[in-house]
């Protein structure tokens, strides 16, 4: 698997759970609900940063 497909999955990936947790927020419980939203905000932030890095490697 390439570089650049691994990147993809996990932008998907990350903005898909982040999707995940803001549609089921009331499902989630309390305890849990900051770790997660935590872990989803790092995901995407880092996601984002692949995203600008990926444009500006671009042959």
């Amino acid at each position: 698997m390439s570089n650049s497909t691994s990147i993809l999955t996990f932008i998907i990936v990350s903005f898909c759970f982040a999707l995940i947790l803001v549609l089921k927020k009331d499902s989630i419980p309390a305890s849990a609900r900051r770790s997660l939203a935590l872990l989803a905000l790092v995901m995407v932030t880092f996601s984002f940063g692949l995203i600008v890095y990926s444009f500006f490697t671009l042959h």
